[in-house]
């Protein structure tokens, strides 16, 4: 029986609330970097995949969530 191919992946960081949006970018920049070299290794190409961001406050921290698709999840994002 063949295992389910995984079509989502889910990369977190912790910054604190009052940084500069310059470094928060950086920030960003290097988590969609980093995600893209992972897609890779694992067979995935990067340039396949839809991105999809997300910020939340907790406390006097900010949590940036980078979430990518592809495959039929990317379909399912297209479809909505």
């Amino acid at each position: 029986m063949a295992k389910p191919k995984h079509t989502q992946a889910h990369l977190s960081r912790t910054v604190p609330k009052n940084q500069s949006e310059f470094f928060k970018k950086r920030t960003r920049d290097s988590m969609e970097y980093y995600m893209g070299a992972k897609l890779l290794e694992v067979g995935v190409n990067p340039k396949n995949t839809v991105y999809r961001w997300r910020s939340e406050i907790r406390g006097d921290q900010e949590v940036i969530t980078v979430s990518a698709y592809w495959g039929e999840s990317r379909q399912n994002l297209d479809n909505e």
